[in-house]
Formats: structure tokens, sequence, C-alpha cells
């Protein structure tokens, strides 16, 4: 079993606070390193895979008018019922299905994980809850299980970044999880798995009675999704993100299964969770979803003269993408990293995240000359 943060005894020597206060602070979040962001000022920022293009002038100022004209005083209402409908239609999903919201899909995961906290009783063997997913993949399924008291199995991948199904179902086998995680395509590996893999990892969840969660954040730049498929199964829940559709700063998340199913994990929602710009920037941004959809193209396409530019540095290994971003490995990632950053470029290096990302380092696709300012920096660094 893989825990990602282990307790260390000595953390109270670590910290100005009195003893008496941090005995109230559990000890795995002391023993925790809160999330970080690099710091960016003055860099070309390739390390989030954002979207790197702005809104036009024109759409901007309309934008602008709508936020400036809500009521701001009062909670949110009847607006965040719209943004439902507009998703639905924007992913639609058959009868007998529900959306639910979330201020980013890491609060619907956290969410998922805090409803599926079964306590251990008799009924399951005096045992947590369980979190299965493939590693390396997005730190917030590990993170979000351990705070919400059930533990996490991580599941490695082959070497080449696929899906290891015989370890995948003997781990499910052994843990019986509550949920299972498969991000479509992976972060940071960049890569759709095999259709046939996915189906039968789906069948065995389906059979001990636990969900199986499609992560399906980098869907504008994939060349398939799995919404077509979801009504096959009760148990398989879709979760995505606006981030990725280009709106990452106004943090809005949704998941989508069963209404029966969605009802339940939706009892553990905060009440007015979306706030009233969030709401409204999406709707905005779903009014004019063709201005996303070229822009999503114009990174797939950036995409692929990056990777063919890769080919060509004979230190450098890129795997295939179907994200906004390249996985590649590196003769010394922390040299290269250190160095594009002295060359005014900051990507992220992910070479301590797992093992088998052993010298890699992760390149967010960004503009036309954003990209070439990356590849410049990249072959002075090696």
């Amino acid at each position: 079993m893989h825990n990602l943060l282990l307790y260390e005894p000595s953390i109270h020597r670590m910290t100005d606070l009195p003893y008496a206060l941090m005995h109230r602070i559990r000890p795995d979040v002391q023993a925790m390193h809160a999330y970080t962001v690099q710091p960016a000022q003055g860099l070309v920022k390739l390390d989030a895979m954002e979207n790197p293009h702005r809104l036009p002038p024109e759409l901007k100022a309309e934008l602008g008018q709508r936020l400036g004209a809500l009521a701001l005083n009062r909670y949110p209402g009847d607006r965040i019922q719209d943004l439902r409908a507009a998703l639905q239609r924007y992913a639609p999903v058959p009868d007998g299905f529900a959306l639910m919201l979330g201020n980013g899909s890491d609060e619907l995961i956290s969410l998922l994980a805090l409803a599926c906290a079964v306590p251990p009783s008799a009924a399951n063997g005096f045992k947590k809850a369980v979190v299965l997913a493939p590693e390396p993949g997005f730190v917030m399924y590990a993170m979000s299980a351990q705070l919400q008291g059930l533990d996490f199995v991580g599941v490695p991948l082959t070497a080449d970044f696929e899906l290891d199904l015989a370890a995948m179902l003997a781990a499910m086998a052994q843990h019986r999880p509550a949920i299972t995680y498969l991000a479509y395509p992976n972060n940071p590996s960049a890569n759709l798995w095999n259709d046939a893999a996915i189906e039968r990892i789906i069948n065995a969840a389906g059979q001990q009675g636990g969900l199986v969660v499609i992560d399906e954040a980098y869907q504008p730049f994939a060349g398939k999704s799995y919404l077509d498929r979801l009504p096959s199964h009760h148990h398989v829940l879709l979760l995505r993100t606006l981030s990725k559709f280009g709106l990452a700063g106004i943090r809005l998340g949704y998941l989508m299964g069963r209404a029966a199913l969605v009802a339940e994990i939706d009892k553990v929602r905060p009440p007015y969770n979306v706030s009233v710009l969030n709401c409204e920037a999406a709707l905005f941004a779903l009014e004019h979803q063709e201005v996303f959809e070229l822009q999503a193209l114009d990174i797939c396409g950036q995409r692929a003269l990056i990777f063919e530019a890769l080919a060509k540095l004979p230190q450098v290994h890129a795997y295939p993408s179907q994200a906004n971003m390249l996985l590649v490995r590196v003769p010394d990632a922390q040299k290269t990293f250190a160095g594009m950053a002295a060359r005014g470029v900051l990507v992220k290096n992910v070479s301590k995240m797992h093992p088998l990302l052993t010298q890699c380092l992760r390149l967010t696709v960004g503009t036309f000359d954003e990209n070439r300012q990356m590849l410049a920096a990249l072959e002075a660094s090696l």
C-alpha cells in the first residue's frame, strides 16, 4: 500500500507553535507539505497546463459588464441551475443522469472521498475504505483520500506509462476499493489508456460494488471521451473541469453520473460552493464555446509542432500526448529545469514525484512564441 503522507514525530520541533496547540492538529496534517505554486513572475509560465490564450478585447468588455451587474450582496440563486443546464447541453447525457458542480474538480474529488468514507466496522472487516488509482497520477486522489480518512492504494503504471492491467485487477481484488480513479488522459504522462483495459477495470469494480471515476480534465485536447459510454454502467462517474477549457482562474468542475448516485454525493456538498462570479463567467464562456474550441485546436497544433521539434533533440525522449502538456525525459532534470528557469521559462520538474518519472520534465503547451522560447531554453539547458 502506498502512503503519500507519513507522520514524522519530529515535526513538533519544526514549528513555533506550542505543543499544547499542535496537539489539536492531526499528526498526518502536521507532516504534510502544503500544495505549493511555483513563483512565475517574469517567466514564460509553462508549468501548470493552463490555456495560454486570453479572450478577445470585445469579449473581455462584454464579460466585464455582465460581472459588474451581478448582485454580489446575494447568495448564488437560480443562475446556478442555468449553468447546470448549459453544461448538460455542452456535455449531453441521457435521461436519468445528473450533473453536480464543484469549486474546481479538486473539490469534487474531496467530496467523493468524504461521501465514501465509510467508518471501519464489523461489516467491512474493520478496514478503512480505499481509494485506488494508477501511479504516477494526479496527486489530489491520494491527498483527498488521506484527509478524509480513507486509505490510498497506488498501482504503478508500466515503464511506458500504460495501465498494468494484471496489477490493477490484483490490487482491486485485494483492497476492494470504494473509488477507482482513471484519468483519461493521465497527468503527467498525457496519454489515453487502452479502452479494453478500462472496461475490464470498470467491470471488476462493478462486481465489487465500487465506484469508478473517469477524470477527463484534459478532454478538450484528447482524441476521444468516455462520455458516450457513460450510460453503459451505473457505477461510473465522469469528472470534468473548465480549467483546461480555458477558465483555470474561475475554478469550476462538474461531475456526471446516474441521478440517484449523484444525489447521494451531492448531500456532502457545501451550500453555495460556486460563486455568482464563477457561475456567470462559466455561462459566458459556454455561450462563446466556439472561441475556446478554436483555442484548443491551436493548442493541439502547437503540441504537434513541439513533439516534432523534440524528436530532433538526441538527448530528449518525448512521450506522445493527448493533453495540453508533454512529458519528456532528459539526462539531468534538475539541471535542465534550472537552466530553463534561468533563461526565463518555467516548466514543471516531476522527476521526484514517482520512480517512473526519474529525470522527467512536464512541458505545458503555450502560444507559438512561448513554445519557441521554451524549445530554445530546453536545448540550451541540456
